[in-house]
């Protein structure tokens, strides 16, 4: 399994987790939650979809609109529900703190599920994060050194940018990792006040509130 692939499983387990949902409404919160996902298409998820249905992770069930599909010529949309076997591997890919973990792709979607996840393998994966971060910009210091006098002022503008990009992770990371240590939740923004993690919205890929309008789309999940 490709590292790719790893994470649109992570990221179907974790959205059913939640909710059952059709194809369609899947996608849409898929596409609307890490920005690696924006790009896939239906020939991605269902194949993924199937693989879970036959792992025993997922079962799929008739939607609710089984009485009006026979008046319209529609086949019923499929829902897919996680199982009690699904929700153990979910939790145990959740649990893991190892270096995919602090990759990007990664560790966009483990953070999109901080909220389900425990306070110290969040603060492990934040901590890889961060180590990983460190070590990619020493490199991009050491380089630009080295090469900065061979670079035209916009190549050379284009490092500065990256660097800045990296720089301003590491502080974010080292914000959350204080919280962490001292036993704080993020904050709700409207309230101000804290309360259990929030994690549908912000950096790195945050999940959508279900009320979310995302961008239009064609449906097209019923049963194949």
């Amino acid at each position: 399994m490709s590292r790719r692939s790893g994470i649109l499983e992570f990221a179907v387990l974790g959205l059913l987790r939640e909710s059952p949902m059709h194809g369609y409404e899947l996608r849409k919160r898929l596409n609307t939650s890490l920005g690696v996902f924006r790009a896939f298409s239906y020939g991605t998820l269902y194949p993924c979809l199937k693989t879970l249905v036959a792992n025993g992770w997922l079962i799929e069930e008739p939607g609710n609109d089984t009485e009006a599909a026979p008046l319209t010529g529609r086949r019923a949309k499929i829902v897919y529900r996680l199982t009690a076997e699904g929700k153990e591997h979910f939790e145990q890919l959740l649990s893991q703190t190892g270096p995919d973990a602090y990759e990007d792709e990664t560790f966009a979607a483990r953070f999109a599920f901080f909220g389900q996840t425990s306070r110290d393998v969040r603060m492990r994966v934040l901590e890889g994060r961060r180590s990983r971060l460190e070590e990619r910009l020493e490199k991009m210091r050491l380089s630009l050194a080295r090469t900065r006098e061979r670079l035209d002022d916009y190549t050379l503008e284009l490092q500065r940018h990256g660097m800045e990009s990296v720089e301003r992770e590491v502080r974010w990371l080292n914000e959350l990792i204080e919280s962490e240590r001292a036993g704080r939740d993020l904050k709700d923004p409207a309230s101000g006040e804290p309360g259990s993690r929030d994690t549908t919205s912000g950096a790195s890929g945050g999940l959508p509130r279900p009320g979310d309008d995302p961008r239009p789309d064609t449906p097209d999940d019923t049963a194949t």
